[in-house]
């Protein structure tokens, strides 16, 4: 079940919808070969039109990322999760790392200063 959301202006809520989705099935909360939530589970559990859920699935599909088994619903297709990691990790470190990196200069923090502050495993 999804916690209340506030969703961002500045990209549609299918896109976002699909990030969420995304980050799941990294964190392994949807497993390769499992169901999704049904289109009318996530409308309510997110509070969104129920359209909403059904473009953000087609995308999916659209990218390989699930498949719709005819009567049975939306899954995980099986291998993603690895392809997601890879390509979350080459959008991090191409879009987001150079922003900590110029964030962390400004600030005067060193990679030293930041390993000091990683929390205990």
């Amino acid at each position: 079940m999804a916690k209340a959301r506030t969703w961002n202006d500045d990209q549609p809520i299918y896109r976002q919808l699909i990030d969420e989705i995304l980050a799941r099935i990294l964190d392994g909360t949807y497993a390769e070969g499992q169901m999704l939530p049904s289109v009318r589970q996530l409308a309510g559990d997110f509070q969104i039109n129920p359209l909403t859920v059904a473009k953000a699935f087609q995308e999916l599909v659209r990218e390989d990322i699930a498949e719709k088994r005819r009567g049975i619903g939306m899954m995980v297709k099986d291998g993603v999760r690895e392809a997601l990691s890879v390509r979350e990790r080459h959008k991090f470190l191409k879009e987001e790392w150079p922003e900590v990196v110029a964030r962390m200069q400004r600030m005067g923090i060193d990679v030293r200063t930041l390993l000091k502050a990683l929390p205990p495993k």
